[in-house]
């Protein structure tokens, strides 16, 4: 084989397995921000919020734990409709906490159905019930369970103040 013959072999397969898919990248833990591509799916968890209660003075809904909610956005990349799963999160022991399919009292809830079709994207609000602590929260290709492919986004605990339901504060009697 001449040097000009072995050199184009050398640069067809160097640009050949550079253009292998990101979501078969072998990485699988994230920081909130960050886009995960998991099978045609392309999750960015872009805020927590920590939550006594929702809703307002009329129709308050208060939690067992406290409420937290993560603003999301996924978009499917594939070519064809993909149902998003409900999502879980794990705390630092190993224990597991579905999303809740109860979005009374979220604005902009990320809903229960969510079927994407190939291009679109969703944006929302999902909800969990769960101890105040750090999670990661389990992202999928929305595979066949046993099959399916995961990533890990850390969920970092951050105490915002919670702007839920306010109590009037009576005024001063003047004199």
């Amino acid at each position: 084989m001449s040097r000009v013959g072995f050199l184009t072999l050398v640069l067809a397969f160097a640009a050949l397995t550079g253009c292998g898919s990101r979501g078969d990248s072998l990485r699988i833990d994230y920081q909130m921000g960050e886009r995960v591509t998991v099978g045609p799916l392309t999750y960015n968890v872009v805020e927590s919020v920590w939550r006594s209660q929702l809703g307002d003075a009329f129709k308050l809904r208060i939690p067992d734990q406290r409420f937290l909610l993560l603003t999301i956005s996924v978009t499917n990349g594939g070519g064809h409709e993909v149902s998003v799963p409900l999502l879980t999160l794990q705390n630092q022991n190993g224990q597991n906490y579905l999303e809740s399919d109860n979005g009374e009292g979220v604005d902009n809830w990320f809903g229960l159905l969510r079927t994407l079709s190939p291009a679109q994207t969703q944006q929302g609000h999902i909800l969990f019930d769960v101890p105040l602590t750090s999670y990661r929260l389990r992202v999928t290709d929305a595979g066949e369970p046993g099959s399916e492919k995961f990533a890990w986004v850390q969920i970092p605990l951050r105490m915002d103040s919670d702007s839920g339901a306010t109590t009037p504060v009576p005024e001063s009697p003047t004199k």
